[in-house]
């Protein structure tokens, strides 16, 4: 079989919507599954003899370590590539990279700034590839979200998500998983910072969206089972810091937007946070704050789907 032929028949993690609900749902109960395992010290190897390249354009901390222990804890083993050390940074064609690493490895992970190059990274690999993050989307950890309220309130389905901040990668992947998953998001930014609702909308179809735009930050979160937000300026976009602190001195998510939620509402934010920014202390570090399980739910999420990616459905 020719090399285009081989990755024509591959399955790829590159979009929140390159999955079905079902396969979501199912990733979710792999999740629940693998997370038991690891807090009762079971071992678990199906991964066993199969590596992992993770190729970095983007540095993370969360990412690195998530992808690496989930690897290790599935048997497998994950290399470490920046784009500084490597030819992927020095002119290389992102297709003769895609053809070399992947005939060398099992699975890709790849976080680097446009989309545009890891679709054309996995359009040429003989190997799965997932998204670790672009400037467009952020899939892994969106997913990971999900699982958090999924484990805390059950499920997302006929929910309600209040998205407070940037119309940015994590905006994006919201709107997808909310078409998908079927709840309610409300999105509320400052003027200039909007979702694209062709990056947004499920195969681009921007006449099509699926959530709801709020102009005050307090009216989006009334009634939410959940408030998310991020940092105000997303890596890449350092130059506009200064102004991107005055447009959005009014998205700090606090104690009055939460109380303006449900009283049962959940908080959430993807990591690193600036308190003071786009959350207050009290709210990030208070009684309805799941960072910290979001952050491990990462790792947890990503073995589910290093092992269906590689090795189909156990279950």
């Amino acid at each position: 079989m020719k090399a285009d032929e081989v990755a024509k028949n591959v399955k790829h993690y590159l979009q929140f919507q390159d999955f079905s609900k079902e396969e979501h749902e199912y990733i979710f109960a792999r999740t629940k599954e693998l997370k038991r395992r690891f807090k009762n010290y079971e071992t678990w190897h199906p991964l066993h003899d199969r590596t992992m390249a993770m190729i970095f354009e983007k540095s993370s901390t969360r990412t690195r370590l998530s992808f690496e222990a989930g690897m290790h804890q599935l048997g497998g083993h994950a290399i470490f590539l920046n784009t500084r050390d490597t030819q992927l940074g020095r002119g290389e064609p992102i297709e003769d990279s895609a053809q070399v690493v992947s005939r060398m490895t099992d699975i890709v992970m790849i976080r680097t700034f446009g989309q545009e190059i890891v679709e054309r990274f996995a359009a040429h690999s003989r190997v799965p590839v997932i998204n670790g993050l672009t400037n467009e989307y952020h899939p892994c950890q969106i997913m990971a979200d999900i699982f958090t309220y999924i484990e805390h309130r059950g499920p997302i389905q006929g929910r309600v998500v209040a998205w407070i901040g940037d119309g940015n990668n994590m905006a994006n992947t919201w709107a997808q998983a909310a078409a998908l998953l079927g709840f309610e998001l409300r999105v509320s930014t400052p003027r200039g910072y909007e979702v694209d609702t062709n990056l947004a909308a499920l195969d681009g179809n921007g006449g099509n969206k699926d959530w709801h735009n709020f102009a005050d930050p307090m009216q989006a979160c009334e009634g939410a089972d959940l408030v998310t937000t991020d940092v105000w300026t997303s890596m890449g976009y350092e130059a506009e810091n200064e102004a991107r602190k005055q447009a959005f001195a009014d998205w700090c998510v606090d104690a009055e937007m939460m109380a303006a939620a449900k009283p049962d509402a959940l908080f959430m934010h993807c990591l690193p946070a600036h308190r003071g920014e786009e959350v207050t202390a009290d709210v990030i570090d208070g009684p309805q704050s799941v960072v910290w399980d979001e952050a491990e739910n990462r790792m947890h999420v990503q073995k589910a789907l290093m092992e269906y990616l590689l090795l189909g459905r156990l279950a």
